[in-house]
């Protein structure tokens, strides 16, 4: 069996690189930055296709590309739209909405004083596996 060993990789255009060592430890496997008001928009994004919008503050992450399993970890984060002190975002469990699934992830966002789902002007959601 042969080994390929490495200190860094990098694309074929020499801008982007990766060590192993982060590799080994796990890249993020998709993030997403997207305007929930309105017609959600996707702003910028990496392996998300698109969000759906499943009605107030409530929306699923579609992957582009299946995620080994849900075993992943996920970060969210949702900033008011005058760009104020952050509010709560919550995951699935917590807001009662499906489980994650190697292909989406579903959450709501929620306002931690009234408990109140909200749509997010700035959303944003990572995952890593």
């Amino acid at each position: 069996m042969s080994e390929i060993r490495v200190t860094t990789l990098k694309d074929t255009a020499g801008s982007n690189s990766s060590t192993a060592a982060e590799i080994y430890s796990g890249r993020a496997k998709a993030w997403v930055n997207f305007n929930g008001t309105g017609t959600v928009g996707i702003r910028d994004d990496f392996n998300v296709n698109t969000i759906g919008d499943n009605g107030l503050g409530d929306y699923t992450v579609n992957f582009s590309t299946a995620l080994p399993d849900s075993d992943y970890v996920w970060a969210l984060n949702e900033r008011n739209e005058d760009n104020s002190a952050s509010t709560q975002t919550f995951s699935s469990p917590a807001a009662n909405c499906e489980t994650p699934s190697s292909s989406s992830f579903r959450f709501s966002l929620i306002t931690p004083v009234n408990n109140a789902k909200h749509d997010g002007k700035y959303a944003t959601a990572v995952f890593f596996r």
